[in-house]
């Protein structure tokens, strides 16, 4: 089974895929963040590095789902591939931070690794307004994610609801984050019988 959990920058992804991948027992896959090595120039120069860090997410991405393929485990996903695509490569280019050019060349590499890969059993999105993400960001006190703009942030949230609203690879569960944590017990047993009746087919 393969379970996947989407969300915004700070929406409590890597949280709820570390809570959920002790609960159910599932094998975590995590996003390529400590280790990426151009995270840090794009946060500083988003027109130079766009197409660079988008690449690196994608071919990573890709790799995650071969692995997922292969292993025939239960797994759970920090981010999905479709939200590299359609959320932060579509966002960048909007922006005028990825040249036509670039994003051209970005979407034929993608359309080429969607025609090999398999949606998700279950695709959870982790619905959070600007104050939650920036609650959150700063919590976690990345250093390279101090500079992240709002108008950034809320172009990113106004494509998750489009993407989202449009999904149609298989089941969806939406959650509110804006009034959970995780971390706490109760909070997360809400979390954990939404899924488990999203599994069974009960809504």
């Amino acid at each position: 089974m393969h379970i996947a959990i989407a969300g915004n920058i700070g929406s409590g992804k890597t949280t709820l895929t570390h809570l959920l991948s002790k609960h159910f027992g599932w094998q975590p896959h995590y996003e390529e963040v400590d280790n990426n090595p151009y995270l840090s120039s794009f946060y500083d120069d988003m027109l130079r590095w766009s197409f660079n860090l988008q690449i690196y997410f994608l071919t990573s991405r890709f790799k995650q789902i071969i692995d997922i393929r292969n292993s025939g485990a239960d797994v759970v996903q920090d981010r999905t591939i479709y939200e590299d695509s359609y959320i932060f490569a579509s966002n960048l280019y909007e922006m005028g931070l990825m040249s036509s050019r670039d994003y051209e060349n970005y979407q034929s590499l993608f359309d080429l690794m969607s025609s090999y890969m398999q949606a998700p059993d279950l695709l959870i999105y982790l619905r959070a307004d600007i104050p939650t993400l920036v609650r959150q960001i700063a919590k976690r006190n990345r250093a390279y994610e101090q500079s992240i703009r709002l108008d950034y942030l809320k172009a990113l949230n106004d494509k998750y609801e489009n993407w989202i609203a449009n999904y149609d690879k298989g089941k969806v569960l939406i959650i509110d984050s804006d009034n959970l944590e995780f971390e706490n017990p109760e909070d997360l047993s809400k979390v954990i019988e939404s899924i488990n009746a999203s599994l069974n087919g009960l809504f």
